[in-house]
């Protein structure tokens, strides 16, 4: 168990009695039997089921020591291979350094092979982590990546994209963790737009990455990380609206990026070090700071690379810049877009809530676009073209409606007890 399994696992005790120490269960004995009839699972041990002592002893053990004491206790003879005697370690250890090249698991099923050993004698991950102590894993140096340094000639031929954690705000007595979402200009390093927000939710990506193309132009081509929101069909549908082509880093290869990755050092050395508690008692007072800092420090500062500053850079070659022909196409471009059926109530269902759509379409399956954050916009779409607008069902609204025959809501309701 890593150590990272131990803390997952303490963070699924803190949800269970986090409730209980918040002060938000009235009845501890009922909400213990809730709880221990469910079946649930657990960080690396999977489905487990739980008597509510268990559950109280994590709540002893949280009180008495914290969010450490709840993690999982390590072994006794933890960093000492179990089962291997030292006349073992010892012949594993000589037999090791006369065949050094080859990988471990070849060299453990060889010495199975051989008979040097049996599978219930010492498992491969023993054997790997006594040769790792020792040393004694494989010489043959690992190939990284050949790499070399470019940088494209032309200002948006590429743009790099990824966001890092940034400080915590205290508002109120809450600590709020915060995520600099930013893209950079391959060329001229500059930063087309960069923020401060609250989430790794896609609806951040898109905020920023609009608000970067009313700044600077249309990239010819978008390079980002395999993270999921990055791999979102949103994503991947508005770079295709826009022209632009999206590629994605190889996993693991953050040395890939290095650009963007030397904009949040830059960020954390330069710019962090700066910030004021006021700073850091809300978004909109970070953001200010940040704003101010990027257009007054780093896009002014001559860049080592370029012998020039970044909006200098850019500004040689604005002539070059592509810009959206209506800023009001990238208000819903970003939409997710998904297809539904009219119900015969002339309806379509979203999100588990309930929209009117023109009563022509009752019975076409059409497009529907909308924003899955805060629904504030359903466009309708058939064949491409935007037909209209779906707007939410307010019960209510519809019980005042008078229908054919002036017969009232009220007067249903009668005929319906006769």
């Amino acid at each position: 168990m890593t150590d990272n399994d131990r803390e997952k696992i303490a963070l699924f005790r803190f949800a269970i009695i986090s409730p209980i120490l918040n002060g938000q269960v009235q009845n501890q004995k009922e909400y213990l039997e809730e709880i221990t009839a469910k079946t649930h699972n657990v960080p690396y041990y999977g489905p487990k089921e739980y008597v509510p002592k268990t559950i109280q002893c994590w709540l002893r053990d949280y009180r008495r020591g914290g969010f450490n004491a709840l993690k999982p206790k390590r072994r006794s003879d933890y960093g000492r291979s179990r089962k291997v005697y030292p006349e073992l370690k010892e012949k594993l250890v000589k037999l090791r350094k006369a065949k050094p090249d080859i990988s471990v698991s070849l060299f453990y099923d060889q010495l199975i092979a051989q008979k040097e050993i049996k599978p219930s004698d010492v498992s491969y991950s023993t054997i790997y982590r006594i040769f790792k102590r020792e040393g004694l894993l494989t010489n043959t140096p690992r190939k990284e990546a050949h790499r070399l340094r470019f940088a494209h000639p032309d200002v948006n031929a590429m743009w790099q994209g990824d966001f890092m954690v940034g400080p915590y705000l205290k508002i109120g007595k809450k600590k709020v963790k915060t995520h600099l979402f930013a893209f950079i200009d391959d060329c001229s390093r500059i930063i087309p737009y960069a923020m401060f927000l609250p989430t790794e939710r896609f609806s951040s990506i898109s905020k920023v990455f609009s608000e970067a193309i009313l700044r600077r132009g249309i990239p010819q081509l978008l390079y980002v990380d395999n993270g999921k929101i990055y791999r979102s069909g949103m994503l991947q549908f508005a770079c295709g609206s826009l022209g632009i082509t999206l590629v994605h880093t190889k996993p693991y290869d953050p040395a890939s990026k290095g650009k963007i990755e030397r904009v949040f050092l830059t960020v954390r050395k330069r710019f962090i070090p700066l910030l004021t508690e006021k700073d850091l008692t809300s978004f909109e007072n970070l953001n200010e700071c940040f704003f101010d800092w990027l257009e007054k420090d780093y896009h002014r500062k001559v860049h080592s690379a370029l012998g020039i500053t970044p909006i200098e850079k850019y500004m040689s070659q604005i002539d070059k810049v592509k810009m959206v022909d209506n800023p009001e196409t990238l208000k819903t471009i970003f939409f997710k877009r998904v297809k539904r059926k009219v119900k015969h109530d002339r309806t379509i269902s979203l999100n588990k809530m309930l929209f009117e759509v023109p009563p022509t379409l009752i019975g076409k399956r059409i497009e529907v676009r909308f924003n899955p954050e805060t629904f504030d916009q359903v466009l309708l779409y058939e064949e491409g073209q935007l037909i209209g607008q779906a707007k939410k069902v307010i019960f209510a609204d519809n019980a005042r409606i008078k229908r054919k025959g002036n017969i009232s809501f009220k007067n249903i309701i009668k005929e319906g007890d006769n």
